[in-house]
């Protein structure tokens, strides 16, 4: 079970439990909330892209449970300790208005608070670990989510 246990499958997850409400339950929203959703999506592949871009620029894994070889901490991840992370929750948010699936917006603090316990805090002390007072700085200056 352990080759589930990574942010992509939760998020496939909360995304297929959204679309299943959408097959039961199709509500009307306002072209301007579908719209909202679609820019939300495609904010949120900008983010995942600009993240993805600093892992391959620092030659460090984007793998979860993994020693990271770098602390990233220029471009995205100036802004935010956790943009892939962060896309996540805004794709699950701008999909569920897209499809006008309410569900999503109930879900999305489900996620964050999955992400955080699940991966981001033991990510946080794999980095306090290989990269000690350094890490400890780039913490103190830059928020976790936004």
């Amino acid at each position: 079970m352990q080759f589930l246990d990574y942010p992509p499958i939760w998020l496939l997850g909360a995304l297929a439990l959204v679309w299943a409400e959408t097959v039961v339950l199709a509500l009307a929203l306002p072209g301007w909330v579908q719209a909202l959703g679609t820019g939300l999506a495609l904010l949120a592949i900008v983010l995942f892209a600009l993240a993805a871009w600093e892992f391959l620029r620092a030659r460090s894994t984007i793998i979860p449970h993994q020693m990271p070889r770098a602390l990233i901490t220029s471009g995205i991840f100036a802004l935010s300790r956790n943009p892939i992370y962060l896309a996540d929750v805004i794709l699950l948010i701008g999909l569920s208005l897209r499809w006008g699936a309410l569900s999503g917006l109930v879900l999305a603090p489900v996620l964050v608070w999955i992400l955080t316990r699940r991966f981001i805090e033991a990510e946080e002390a794999r980095l306090i670990a290989a990269f000690g007072p350094e890490a400890e700085a780039y913490f103190t200056r830059t928020r976790r989510w936004i």
